[in-house]
């Protein structure tokens, strides 16, 4: 009998110090186009409701160089940074070779999962946005903010930052952070209408459970990545905004279930039908924007399919390393 391989386990640490947004984003691109060409599936995700928040499990299975599966357990418990001082997410993934079960690697989910959501945004933006997009607004500034504003700087030529946050104070401390780290000029600001008509994209990264988000506050030919809605009960993007923009999800069926598709679909101003396409069908170059005017609303709920390219990335880059303590840290 065969020796099996031993399995990694991998702390937030060790991720942050092998993976970059650059690889992040390959891993992203790679998985849908896997998708497209049928070497990639992910099913529904499974929603375990808790008191402060909630538990969901998101699966999927890609076939690369090798066949590998991926299970991600998160817990999602939105009040706890300010209540518990503890993180909002937490969780592990679990990765295997699909072929015969071995175990390859058990990972924190943190990192992995505010860094694939933000390269799928950037993915989207990437082929979605205008061309001479250069002013990003954010919405919400916790880390998925963060992680969001680093990732579309690696798509697009931003020249201007806006930041808006309920916190005052979060949209500051991120500001100066970002300035500081990116070179790019980042303005905390207090008007969101006049932040979001001016943005020429649009990350909306809140825990929001009302839409703050809708027609008028929004330019012609603007760019959304819609991000905080990833259960039934949150909501950022206003049905009538959904209605009259072109909707692209990361997963159709997923969206109209958890994500603002859902709230447009309740409020009976859309249908599936109504989705222009999923995020797979623009990686293969199938759907993309049809006019410099259209607002395109990228409804982004977090597939498992970024989930196991994230994590395939990873173990195919520290499986051969004996000590993931000498890897150096990737980025700063």
């Amino acid at each position: 009998m065969t020796q099996t391989p031993a399995t990694l386990l991998l702390a937030r640490g060790d991720i942050m110090r092998i993976m970059t947004t650059a690889d992040y984003l390959v891993a992203a691109d790679e998985v849908f186009a896997a998708a497209a060409a049928g070497k990639a599936s992910s099913p529904q995700p499974m929603h375990l409701p808790a008191k402060r928040g909630g538990f969901h499990a998101k699966g999927a299975c890609l076939s690369l160089e090798r066949d590998y599966v991926a299970v991600k357990i998160n817990g999602n418990f939105p009040a706890n940074p300010a209540e518990l001082g503890r993180p909002t997410i937490q969780g592990v993934i679990f990765l295997a070779d699909a072929s015969n079960g071995d175990i390859l690697a058990i990972l924190d989910s943190i990192e992995v999962t505010l860094r694939r959501t933000a390269a799928a945004s950037a993915l989207a933006a990437r082929r979605l946005a205008k061309p001479e997009s250069h002013v990003l607004l954010v919405c919400g500034c916790g880390e998925q903010g963060r992680a969001h504003a680093v990732a579309f700087r690696e798509v697009m030529p931003l020249k201007r930052l806006l930041l808006w946050d309920r916190n005052r104070e979060a949209a500051e401390t991120l500001a100066s952070e970002l300035t500081s780290a990116t070179q790019i000029d980042a303005i905390a600001v207090t008007e969101l209408p006049d932040a979001s008509r001016s943005a020429d994209v649009i990350a909306t990264c809140t825990t929001a459970r009302e839409p703050f988000l809708g027609p008028g506050l929004v330019a012609p030919g603007t760019f959304i990545a819609a991000v905080g809605a990833d259960n039934p009960d949150k909501s950022e993007i206003a049905p009538s905004l959904m209605a009259t923009a072109t909707v692209v999800a990361d997963v159709v069926e997923q969206c109209a279930v958890m994500g603002d598709l859902h709230h447009a679909i309740e409020a009976g101003l859309m249908s599936k039908e109504d989705v222009h396409a999923e995020l797979t069908e623009v990686v293969a170059g199938a759907k993309g924007r049809r006019s410099p005017e259209e607002i395109i609303i990228f409804d982004s709920t977090g597939t498992g399919l970024l989930d196991v390219a994230s994590a395939a990335a990873i173990y195919r880059r520290c499986a051969s390393v004996t000590d993931i303590r000498s890897i150096e840290l990737a980025e700063g």
